[in-house]
């Protein structure tokens, strides 16, 4: 019983020994990458600068306030050095967006035609618009219904992705019109 208490004992007192001198990770490394005019100076050492400001003689033989370590990095410095490595290069380039633009067919209809472009991101619709749509009267009225409805980035054909869109209301030959048009520029892309 008395060994187990001094075994157990005897370990305490060598990890608390270990944690002291080991310091925490990093701090060596610091100290010696100071200058020798910025080292720090431990009270009553000898060797140091006495006072700050003082420049030491490059003669004068110096002594090192601190023990030497010979021992191998342990297991948790090696994990903390990972863990602050920098971050390695990766090997492929970053991907780019694809942005293009295709544009259906001109379709003729009972007041005037038209023709629709719309602009991909890889395979989605981002932006789509109406060309050479009737202006002026009942027909250019009825044709910004219709390019305010499914034209633009968040009109009806971006929202869909497809040409299954709404009819708009006393805009029906224009409507149809645009579908057609944009059937056709899907089909193409």
């Amino acid at each position: 019983m008395r060994r187990a208490l001094l075994a157990i004992t005897g370990l305490a007192a060598s990890t608390t020994a270990l944690v002291v001198l080991k310091g925490s990770p990093g701090t060596s490394q610091v100290a010696q990458d100071l200058p020798a005019d910025q080292a720090s100076v431990v009270p009553g050492a000898s060797g140091g600068p006495a006072a700050p400001g003082v420049t030491p003689d490059p003669a004068a033989p110096s002594r090192s306030t601190r023990p030497s370590r010979t021992t191998a990095p342990t297991k948790s410095t090696a994990t903390v050095r990972a863990t602050t490595a920098a971050p390695r290069p990766t090997t492929s380039a970053p991907k780019s967006s694809t942005t293009r633009t295709v544009t259906g067919p001109t379709v003729t209809y009972k007041y005037g035609s038209l023709q629709v472009r719309i602009t991909l991101s890889g395979s989605r619709i981002v932006d789509a618009t109406a060309l050479g749509m009737p202006v002026g009267g009942q027909s250019g009225l009825r044709a910004d219904d219709v390019q305010a409805r499914y034209s633009g980035t968040s009109g009806e054909v971006v929202a869909k992705q497809s040409a299954n869109l709404n009819t708009v209301s006393g805009a029906t030959y224009t409507s149809t019109a645009y579908k057609q048009s944009l059937q056709a520029a899907i089909d193409r892309a």
